[in-house]
C-alpha cells in the first residue's frame, strides 16, 4: 500500500499575481539544497482518517499557524516520484514566512554515530510567484501549482511569463 499524504497550497494575490506559500525541509539532507527542494506544508496519514483534515494539522504543525475555516478548493491527487500520493487543497490566505515555527523531529545524526539529534521538519518558508515556484517546488508536485492556477484563476498551465 502506498504512504499517503495530505497538504495545503496556501495562496494570496500581489498585483493580479498568484503567489504560493512553499515550505523548505529542514534536517541534514536538504540544509544545501535549493531548487525542486521545496514542498507545500504536508504531512503523512493513515487510511481511515480525513485527508483534509490531516493537511490542515499538518500545516499548523509546520508553519505554527491556523488556517481560516475555508473554503478550500480541491487539487486531487499526485503520485511522487517514490510512490507516495499526496492529496492537496488550496485556500486563499496570508501568513508571515519569516515567522513561521515549526515541529521537530528526531533521527540519527551523523549516519552510524549512535547519537540523536533533533532538527526543524521545516526550516524555512517563504511565497513565491508560480514561476519561480516551478523552479524551487519538487516536480512531483508541479501538477498542484497548474491547477491551482486554473482554479483561482491565475495564469495557465506551463505558463511561466509571470
Amino acid at each position: 500500500m502506498p504512504r499517503l499524504s495530505a497538504g495545503i497550497v496556501l495562496f494570496r494575490r500581489r498585483n493580479l499575481a498568484l503567489e504560493v506559500f512553499l515550505v523548505h525541509p529542514g534536517g541534514p539532507f536538504w540544509k544545501n539544497k535549493d531548487l525542486g527542494a521545496w514542498s507545500i506544508p504536508k504531512g503523512e496519514f493513515e487510511t481511515g482518517d480525513d485527508p483534509l483534515q490531516a493537511a490542515q494539522r499538518e500545516f499548523e504543525e509546520e508553519t505554527g499557524s491556523h488556517l481560516a475555516p475555508g473554503p478550500f478548493i480541491s487539487l486531487g491527487e499526485v503520485r511522487q516520484k517514490g510512490g507516495k500520493i499526496v492529496t492537496a487543497w488550496a485556500i486563499e490566505g496570508d501568513i508571515d514566512a519569516a515567522n513561521i515555527r515549526s515541529n521537530t523531529f528526531t533521527m540519527e545524526w551523523p549516519p552510524r554515530s549512535a547519537k540523536s539529534q533533533q532538527f526543524l521538519e521545516v526550516d524555512r518558508a517563504a511565497w513565491f510567484g508560480l514561476a519561480e515556484a516551478r523552479e524551487k517546488l519538487l516536480a512531483g508536485q508541479h501538477p498542484f501549482l497548474d491547477r491551482l492556477a486554473l482554479a483561482a484563476g491565475g495564469e495557465g498551465p506551463g505558463d511561466r511569463s509571470m
